[in-house]
């Protein structure tokens, strides 16, 4: 059985550095967070391959389409799987996901924020299969959210035994 990144190296991606923060930039909690058997994943933002924060910026309906915003979805996830995997070392590890929670900052009349987060989900199952992959899921519109993000995703998922 193909591992999670074999997976996404069939789907022609690969998993960026673990994220950065730019200078000056205090945040007091852990992008991913490991309790036992259980991980929590705090609200990720979309980051490059060196692991550079690169948003998405604005607000879907506005500055950005549905498409860019379930594409930037999808990047997340790979921004969330980098840092899985820089804290646990192996996303084999991974024994199932167990919730998503997507927000996407929008503009009042867009009401397509579940399609935005299946960019995000759509990955997860395509890596992990829908045995390991398929999780609960919540997609919500908001006003806005920190530093201008358009999309941030946070979940919880569950660990084999080291």
């Amino acid at each position: 059985m193909p591992t999670p990144e074999e997976r996404l190296n069939e789907m022609g991606l690969s998993l960026p550095a673990p994220i950065h923060l730019p200078a000056g930039l205090h945040l007091p909690f852990s992008f991913v967070n490991v309790r036992g058997d259980r991980v929590l994943i705090s609200g990720h933002p979309r980051h490059d391959a060196t692991g550079a924060i690169t948003g998405p910026y604005g607000k879907l309906g506005q500055e950005l389409t549905l498409e860019e915003g379930e594409n930037a979805a999808r990047d997340i996830a790979l921004s969330v799987l980098a840092n899985l995997k820089h804290e646990i070392g192996d996303l084999g590890r991974v024994a199932g996901w167990v919730r998503v929670f997507g927000m996407v900052a929008s503009v009042p009349e867009f009401d397509q924020q579940h399609l935005v987060i299946n960019g995000f989900s759509d990955l997860i199952i395509g890596a992990f299969g829908p045995e390991v992959g398929q999780h609960a899921r919540s997609a919500i519109g908001v006003a806005s959210l920190p530093m201008n993000f358009a999309i941030e995703v946070e979940a919880e998922l569950l660990l084999h035994p080291a």
